[in-house]
């Protein structure tokens, strides 16, 4: 059970915990939908790194989505996964050599994005994890 009360507002259990302000839940998700969508990266390399995010950023509900799926791993999404791993055990201090790293395989657009969609899954996961956001269907989701 979440710990405020959900609106009637928005589609998903995330999107009612921000309809208590329809302005602030319209544009989160909007922005939460540019970001997860294929970009610079691709969404499925995002959600790999979503997936990474979320075991470790305490929402429940976005744990329940899955967990990473190593064995479909290619070079760029074990890179993104990995310096998603560096951003969580660093809490955010991410030094410069990862960087560098990044800069091995992806374009300097392609960096921006990723930690833009870090950071912004981050501060999503917080908000659930803050809020009590539970899984929807514990029994079917995995």
């Amino acid at each position: 059970m979440t710990r405020i009360q959900p609106s009637t507002k928005g589609k998903t259990p995330f999107e009612r915990l921000l309809g208590h302000d329809e302005d602030v839940m319209r544009q989160w998700s909007t922005l939460g939908d540019t970001l997860a969508g294929d970009g610079k990266l691709s969404a499925k390399l995002k959600e790999q790194v979503r997936r990474t995010l979320a075991q470790q950023n305490g929402c429940d509900y976005c744990q329940a989505k899955g967990k990473p799926e190593p064995h479909i791993f290619d070079e760029r999404t074990a890179l993104a996964v990995g310096f998603a791993d560096v951003f969580l055990q660093l809490k955010g201090d991410t030094p410069a050599s990862s960087i560098r790293v990044l800069q091995d395989v992806f374009t300097d657009a392609e960096i921006s994005e990723l930690c833009a969609f870090i950071a912004f899954m981050t501060a999503s996961q917080y908000v659930g994890a803050m809020l009590g956001l539970e899984r929807e269907n514990p029994l079917t989701l995995t």
